[in-house]
């Protein structure tokens, strides 16, 4: 890593200790000998940054356990005891609540969700509670909030433009009225570019600068990242192919117009066609303890999605040419030989040297994991001085 020079001392410093976030993050609990070698700057730059961090809180340091004869090696990592951030999954049916560390590893005891409200103020009421009981914890600061949100996202205004599956948040400031009424810092991700975030920080595309991630989930949404950079559009709008328009006269998508891709070819695709099957409403999670408990087989509907979903995988890889295309979906949890036809499948549709360069995988990210990162890469990028006039950038 390139050391830093002391030209101009307070924006070098915040950039050293954002350095030294960053290694913490990717390596895990390390030294002050250990964050030395890694950043290659000098141990005074270090342990300046270090004192600052461990001043404001975003850092804890603690004595490993003795392994042989001697003191125990004193450790940095970022603070998981004194610390917590929250995220926030804006879904349907339901939405989810997780507090993390600035570690960033969820735990169970933590989350808390919901069924999604039928109204923009019901939902704002909603989080505000419970993040307020999430924030009460004795002797721990909650940092901010991250919050992966369905749907078109002005990521300019911070605006939500449309969203055909959580439809009371369109037009809305989710960021703005959420901060106002929680008091925290709030930062906004599209859903897709949540679960690109989660699978760079935590997943398998750890180290990797050029890969997309396929959401088929509620809706079906597209993250691309091209050169360690996620491609955003003018408005932050790139991605959206689940508007493509696939079925003439087909099934009404919450668009407003009709036979989408994400009509035919997402979870929710496949939860509409077997509830049409058999004359009851039910979603993603109640069909699959069916299917697991053999009391529903969904075999042809399974079949029936994965084919156009094929259609969605060829058309990324032979666009945008990525090392590795991850896609997120819980329907590959009913069937164990799913993914394998689906990559089959995509290789007869793809151009063939497009889809020889490209690694097809799941993902293993969750939204969840995304709007924490988010804020987590937020705190990290804007470095956290309650005087900094950029502590409120949002992403």
């Amino acid at each position: 890593m390139r050391t830093l020079v002391s030209s101009q001392p307070q924006i070098l410093s915040q950039m050293n200790e954002r350095m030294v976030l960053r290694i913490l993050r990717s390596n895990g609990p390390s030294s002050r000998a250990e964050v030395k070698r890694l950043s290659g700057v000098t141990a005074p730059t270090v342990s300046k940054a270090v004192s600052s961090l461990l001043k404001s809180g975003m850092l804890e340091e603690y004595e490993e356990a003795a392994t042989s004869r001697g003191r125990p090696a004193k450790k940095l990592r970022l603070a998981e005891e004194t610390a917590q951030v929250i995220g926030l999954v804006i879904d349907t049916p339901t939405c989810t609540l997780v507090a993390t560390g600035l570690d960033g590893n969820i735990r169970e005891k933590k989350q808390i969700e919901f069924k999604t409200p039928d109204t923009y103020e019901a939902l704002l009421q909603k989080v505000s509670e419970e993040v307020n009981k999430l924030k009460s914890t004795h002797g721990v600061r909650t940092w901010g909030v991250g919050i992966s949100l369905p749907g078109l996202f002005d990521s300019h205004e911070g605006r939500s433009i449309l969203s055909p599956n959580v439809p009371i948040t369109n037009s809305q400031y989710v960021r703005k009225d959420l901060s106002k009424r929680t008091g925290l810092q709030c930062v906004v991700l599209q859903e897709t570019d949540a679960l690109c975030l989660a699978e760079r920080h935590a997943g398998l595309a750890r180290d990797m600068d050029d890969f997309a991630m396929l959401d088929a989930s509620t809706g079906i949404g597209l993250g691309v990242f091209i050169e360690g950079r996620l491609l955003k559009g003018s408005s932050g709008l790139a991605g959206e192919i689940g508007h493509l328009p696939m079925v003439p006269d087909g099934v009404k998508c919450g668009c407003g117009r009709s036979g989408c891709l994400e009509t035919i070819a997402s979870d929710t695709a496949l939860t509409r066609l077997v509830s049409k099957r058999i004359g009851r409403d039910l979603d993603i999670h109640q069909i699959q303890e069916l299917v697991q408990t053999d009391d529903l087989n969904v075999a042809e509907e399974l079949n029936n999605v994965c084919n156009q979903l094929t259609f969605a995988l060829a058309t990324v890889i032979n666009l945008f040419n990525p090392q590795t295309l991850f896609v997120h979906s819980r329907m590959f949890d009913m069937d164990a030989a799913l993914f394998d036809r689906l990559i089959e499948n995509t290789e007869t549709k793809a151009l063939a040297s497009s889809f020889r360069d490209c690694r097809i995988e799941r993902a293993r990210s969750s939204k969840q994991a995304g709007a924490i990162a988010g804020i987590i890469e937020h705190l990290t990028d804007s470095r956290i001085s309650e005087s900094n006039p950029h502590f409120l950038k949002v992403l």
